[in-house]
């Protein structure tokens, strides 16, 4: 018996030298910024159809950024009107990743980013639950017109700038637990 307790001290040892400490959880962080998302996008849609819906659009430099209310049942740039439903599952599973990875979440970087995305796709599928023409068919309110571009709104200003720092954290190699991964070839 005596041979069986230095491999199982060995093997308690093990996980502690390969554990580095990662400083606290950031899962607030991700529900603050998430949270802040979703109301600034909220409290724009619901403003701007108030004001501007069924009006003339609104010059914010000159005609190359406009304010003009927009119901888009499909994605960006109008692609696939026809599929609100399947949009409002991708939102949902959008949610739910974020939701799992944010139980092992201690990058602050990745909070953020995360934040971003959960607070976007929770804007626009609040829309596709609540707005007309009913429950998961609802079209989501852009407003923000660029010309020669597209029409959007902060919900998708919110998934776009937390997608574009997910991209740079993973070329960095940084990982939502706060490890670094390492990249082959370190000459290179």
């Amino acid at each position: 018996m005596p041979v069986a307790e230095p491999s199982e001290a060995a093997s308690v040892d093990e996980p502690a030298v390969a554990e580095k400490p990662r400083g606290p959880r950031r899962i607030g962080v991700l529900l603050v910024i998430a949270l802040l998302a979703f109301l600034i996008d909220l409290g724009s849609k619901l403003l701007v159809v108030a004001k501007l819906e069924n009006h003339a659009a609104i010059k914010v430099i000159g005609d190359v950024v406009t304010f003009q209310v927009i119901r888009n049942s499909g994605a960006a740039f109008g692609m696939g009107q026809a599929l609100t439903v399947v949009f409002t599952m991708i939102a949902s599973a959008v949610i739910v990743v974020i939701w799992r990875i944010a139980r092992r979440l201690y990058s602050l970087p990745w909070a953020i980013a995360l934040g971003l995305l959960l607070g976007g796709a929770l804007g626009n599928l609040t829309d596709r639950l609540f707005r007309a023409p009913g429950v998961f068919r609802g079209h989501v309110v852009d407003f923000i017109s660029v010309q020669h571009f597209a029409v959007f709104n902060l919900a998708d200003s919110a998934i776009v700038c937390g997608g574009i720092l997910v991209v740079l954290l993973s070329f960095r190699g940084s990982n939502p637990d706060g490890t670094v991964h390492q990249q082959g070839g370190k000459g290179a």
